[in-house]
């Protein structure tokens, strides 16, 4: 079956990095895009990255571009999120998210389960 198992969050420093993993198991990760999505609590769910199949086409969101970056390496089924220079508003549960397309399309079928991202002194 279809599987996405993020890993790699935890308490960070403000200024500190971290970089999220997205295992994809259960399909070819090759001919998928694939979403980085957070959410803090109260607030509502953010698109944070988006990366096509190939990799060439990435998608960042305002509050993250110049510190988060995407990468994916699909011969070990893998997507990454690269988080440097990390504030206190990136705290949330960061989640990974399948698109249907092999582009950013936004339309999502399958989601993970999630990794607690807290940055705090």
């Amino acid at each position: 079956q279809v599987q996405l198992v993020e890993s790699g969050g935890g308490l960070v420093q403000p200024g500190g990095s971290l970089r999220l993993s997205c295992a994809a198991s259960g399909f070819t990760l090759d001919y998928y895009a694939i979403g980085w999505f957070r959410q803090a609590p109260g607030k509502e769910r953010e698109g944070v990255s988006c990366v096509s199949s190939s990799g060439i086409s990435i998608y960042l969101a305002d509050s993250v571009k110049g510190r988060f970056t995407i990468s994916r390496d699909n011969a070990k089924n893998t997507v990454y999120l690269q988080m440097n220079s990390l504030k206190s508003e990136d705290t949330a549960l960061y989640y990974c998210a399948r698109d249907r397309r092999g582009w950013c399309s936004g339309a999502y079928d399958y989601w993970g389960q999630g990794t607690q991202v807290t940055v705090s002194s």
